[in-house]
């Protein structure tokens, strides 16, 4: 472990650009296996989203699924879904997609559905959500997380140059898309927990991002003869050890919420590790290395003659 460490924490010299091209396929394989995932499978809409009925119950003893199925398929409920939560085999969530009932007719099924189980479980957690609402929040998640990207990129145009911003904003669309993929792919619940995961990993990739275009401009100005290829790999050498650190610490954390979370928590926490990696991968061979395509320094000397054009006086 202390090897490990201490090979993280030293300088690297890591030929990073040399790998570009077979990054650049892998992102391109990534985002387009992600598109067929959701235009073929679409996905797993959570209460949020569909409208309809969840409810969590729990019993002291082994809960029989095949027995309680039996028991709710006497209400003529449409579109039931029985599912275990974790491993003892006492918790049940049971979703009820009722799309077409207003939340007074909803209420009315859950407690049909109380009556026919009986007093043998414990009703941990019921949800109701109408056609209407969930329509809306689907809207209001969409809405959210275009106004996110936009405004992440106003703001790295602003504090950068373009080709900085356009950087930025690729690597975070190549993240979004390859997270709602594997959602997708997956078939995890997609829902307002899940929104605010995905506009979680979103921050965390841009802060990633920004990181290394800061030591990028900086290196630009101090080393003003070194070729741009090297000044590029020198540039995410300088800021790889803080890179893995803080992603690996971050990761960390993730993975035990997402081991020991529970079921409610999987798609969130599912969400946020591998926005983690993927956030890691796209700030160094998305972000990063698409800077090689432009002529920064000539960028920089342009901005520095508007900025000062008589140049420095002494």
């Amino acid at each position: 472990m202390m090897k490990i460490f201490s090979w993280v924490t030293k300088d690297t010299t890591i030929d990073f650009m040399k790998a570009r091209k077979f990054t650049y396929a892998l992102s391109i394989l990534m985002v387009v296996f992600s598109v067929a995932c959701i235009a073929i499978k679409g996905f797993n809409y959570g209460i949020d989203f569909s409208g309809g009925i969840l409810m969590e119950l729990q019993s002291s003893q082994k809960i029989n699924l095949d027995e309680l199925r039996q028991k709710i398929n006497t209400l003529n409920v449409d579109d039931v879904n029985l599912q275990t939560i974790g491993d003892s085999g006492q918790e049940v969530m049971i979703r009820a997609q009722a799309k077409e009932l207003n939340e007074k007719e909803q209420m009315k099924v859950v407690n049909e559905i109380k009556q026919v189980l009986g007093s043998d479980y414990e009703y941990r957690r019921v949800e109701l959500v109408g056609p209407q609402v969930g329509g809306e929040l689907k809207k209001a998640g969409v809405i959210a997380s275009i106004i996110a990207v936009l405004a992440i990129t106003v703001y790295i145009w602003f504090r950068f140059e373009w080709q900085f911003a356009l950087g930025a904003m690729i690597g975070l669309i190549h993240d979004i898309i390859t997270t709602v993929g594997l959602l997708s792919c997956f078939g995890f619940d997609f829902s307002l927990t899940t929104v605010a995961a995905v506009l979680t990993l979103a921050g965390y990739s841009v802060n990633d991002t920004v990181v290394t275009y800061d030591r990028i401009r900086e290196n630009l100005r101090k080393y003003k003869k070194m070729p741009q290829y090297e000044l590029l790999n020198k540039s995410i050498n300088d800021i790889f050890s803080r890179t893995i650190l803080t992603g690996c610490t971050t990761l960390l954390a993730a993975l035990a919420l997402f081991i020991w979370g529970g079921d409610t928590l999987r798609s969130f926490s599912f969400t946020i590790v591998w926005g983690v990696i993927v956030g890691t991968y796209s700030s160094i061979y998305v972000s990063g290395v698409f800077l090689n395509l432009f002529n920064l320094r000539k960028t920089m000397e342009e901005k520095d003659k508007v900025i000062n054009p008589f140049g420095n006086v002494d």
